[in-house]
């Protein structure tokens, strides 16, 4: 069992953070790193990325959106309350070196996995370009502590709301146009998202890493679930990944696959409703 020691919501409440006790855990997960819980005995596992380890605390932290039923009864725990299982760290690390000048991208919930990378650039000794994004401004999690570990910050929402009024590729455009010395491109959020960046560093050819989050089941390889196509090969995100050459990823089999189970989501939620 493992106690929550905190929990805040975030973004009118759609979005969740929670300090979980997992001393074992938080001594060893590194920079893009993911564990697998499951919240009861009922429960399905889902894998959710790591945005903070304490190890002096002896806790992790995860920041999670309510889209299905798991996710809702995880947001239904408060503090005191106990998740069951937590299996992890899983996943290979992000490659957190020194490479000089990095852009960090983020949208959505991605922004919590994103900080934690971006910690590790920073530590790692390179000047840090942040750019993260929401639909709204009541939707943007973690500005202070991103600005924090950036050198620059840039913020986008799509309704203007705060900082620019469009896409995370609308700044990244013009630093990629105005910035020579841009050496590695990092992002992470919603598919889409990761698909319009990996495509405009294309065109300026930018070494890109996405973290990428399919559909996963066991997180070690052996259910292939998690199954991605890099190059034209079959990739595994819980133990290939979950980082990848993003110039080499196959969006469109990632979009399809993670909407196979759209439907049947959608029914479980209901049911998990009016029971």
């Amino acid at each position: 069992m493992f106690q929550i020691v905190r929990k805040q919501s975030m973004a009118k409440g759609t979005i969740i953070r929670q300090d979980v006790i997992a001393p074992r855990i938080a001594k060893k997960i590194q920079a893009g790193q993911f564990i697998v819980l499951r919240v009861n005995e009922t429960g399905e596992r889902i894998p959710l990325t790591v945005a903070h380890a304490d190890p002096l605390a002896g806790t992790i932290t995860i920041i999670f959106q309510v889209v299905g039923k798991t996710t809702a009864l995880l947001g239904s725990l408060n503090e005191g309350d106990s998740i069951l299982d937590i299996a992890g760290p899983l996943g290979k690390p992000a490659e957190a070196k020194k490479f000089g000048t990095v852009v960090m991208v983020g949208g959505g919930t991605g922004v919590a996995i994103l900080y934690h990378v971006t910690t590790a650039m920073k530590a790692a000794g390179n000047y840090v370009i942040g750019i993260i994004g929401s639909r709204e401004k009541d939707m943007l999690i973690l500005e202070d502590e991103m600005r924090e570990v950036c050198d620059e910050l840039y913020i986008t929402t799509d309704d203007g709301t705060a900082g620019h009024k469009g896409f995370v590729t609308d700044p990244l455009k013009t630093l990629l146009e105005d910035r020579k010395d841009i050496k590695l491109a990092y992002a992470i959020g919603p598919i889409i998202m990761m698909k319009n960046v990996t495509k405009m560093t294309k065109e300026y050819n930018t070494p890109t890493m996405v973290s990428l989050n399919p559909i996963m089941i066991d997180g070690t390889g052996m259910c292939g679930g998690c199954r991605v196509s890099v190059g034209g090969k079959t990739k595994f995100a819980c133990v290939d990944g979950p980082d990848f050459d993003g110039h080499l990823v196959d969006f469109e089999q990632l979009e399809n696959r993670n909407r196979l189970y759209e439907e049947d989501e959608k029914v479980c939620m209901l049911h998990s409703i009016h029971k």
